[in-house]
């Protein structure tokens, strides 16, 4: 296992700077995600931790140790890609122990590491297959198998999962995870899917434009994001914002579609400032005829645990999530409620949290 350390990396492809200067460390033993959009430099800066990509300036290193100038196959880094990259006219056993081979390692050895790496990958009754005769979650787990019997000191996953059938990728970022627990190796996670970001990840760290934006605990990035983005990226549906004006008035909040919406935490923020209020969809709760914002109902999407509603309140369309199952037809009336310890308040040009 191993402490990994950025310090002020940057990469440049010709006079286009991909990633500014980032500084951030990983604690030996943790296993932290890099998300973002695409093109926002979190494969880039993965493959430079691979020394697959040359680092531009500032430094990387493992341990305590500078890895600039090291040769990928120094590193003592495995690497999982987001294609299996499995060698066709080799058994599943012969693909996983490939590496072990190159390094000259002898019989005992490889078949020790191999046969130790199929069982905690469930792969034991396939070692005599080949890739065409495994299913796609399957070779996945081989590719895996393959950084496995290195026994490196980082993990490296590219955006592994994104080959797999939804179903399938649900129940490899189980696998993923319960391996980390058990192997206790510092894993590197690269996706743009927010939801491997938050169901498996130790920390976040969230990309945009080569530059990182906020990194946190996964509840520390949904309950407090630093900015707009952070806020719409993070949690799925994404956070309902709204544009309008802060006002002191009730104990504090957001005018804006014609209706007050409370916030919290606001001491020091100016009367009439220009401003966007967000809330989550699940903190969008139903209210009565007598209480909170009126909205038409434009779609119902029941998916049996709970039912998501598109609302139109003031031309703007907002998203709600109520738990359970909802008896509602589009184009009814319903009225929306929060509290003030539920919404979120930018600003409106910088769009920095406020609250």
């Amino acid at each position: 296992m191993a402490s990994i350390r950025f310090n002020n990396i940057e990469k440049n492809f010709g006079k286009t700077k991909v990633i500014h200067p980032i500084s951030f460390d990983i604690d030996d033993g943790e296993f932290v995600v890099l998300v973002g959009p695409s093109g926002c430099g979190k494969s880039t800066l993965l493959r430079m931790l691979a020394g697959l990509e040359e680092i531009s300036g500032g430094e990387i290193s493992i341990d305590g140790r500078v890895i600039n100038e090291l040769d990928s196959k120094d590193r003592d880094i495995a690497m999982v890609f987001q294609s299996y990259a499995l060698y066709p006219h080799m058994t599943v056993r012969d693909n996983m122990a490939f590496s072990l081979k190159l390094r000259k390692a002898d019989a005992a050895q490889i078949d020790q590491q191999v046969g130790n790496a199929a069982r905690i990958l469930n792969l034991s009754q396939l070692l005599d297959r080949y890739p065409r005769e495994l299913s796609g979650g399957q070779r996945q787990r081989v590719a895996m198998g393959r950084a496995i019997v290195r026994d490196p000191k980082v993990f490296l996953f590219d955006e592994p999962l994104s080959n797999l059938d939804a179903k399938l990728r649900v129940a490899m970022r189980a696998e993923i995870k319960s391996l980390h627990q058990r192997l206790k190796t510092t894993t590197v996670y690269v996706t743009h899917d927010q939801i491997e970001a938050m169901t498996m990840a130790d920390r976040i760290v969230v990309m945009r434009d080569g530059l990182i934006e906020q990194i946190g605990t996964p509840l520390q990035l949904f309950d407090r994001p630093v900015n707009q983005f952070v806020a719409q990226f993070i949690g799925s549906p994404s956070m309902n914002l709204i544009e309008g004006k802060f006002t002191h008035s009730q104990g504090g909040g957001v005018e804006a579609l014609g209706h007050f919406w409370p916030a919290s935490g606001l001491v020091n923020v100016e009367e009439g400032r220009d401003v966007v209020y967000g809330i989550r969809p699940t903190d969008l709760q139903l209210g009565t005829l007598t209480a909170g914002a009126q909205g038409r109902v434009v779609v119902v999407e029941p998916t049996g645990a709970e039912t998501e509603i598109v609302l139109e309140i003031g031309g703007q369309s907002l998203v709600a999530v109520h738990p359970g199952r909802l008896e509602v037809k589009p184009n009814a009336l319903i009225h929306v409620v929060t509290d003030g310890d539920s919404g979120h308040v930018f600003d409106q040009s910088s769009g920095k949290r406020l609250n």
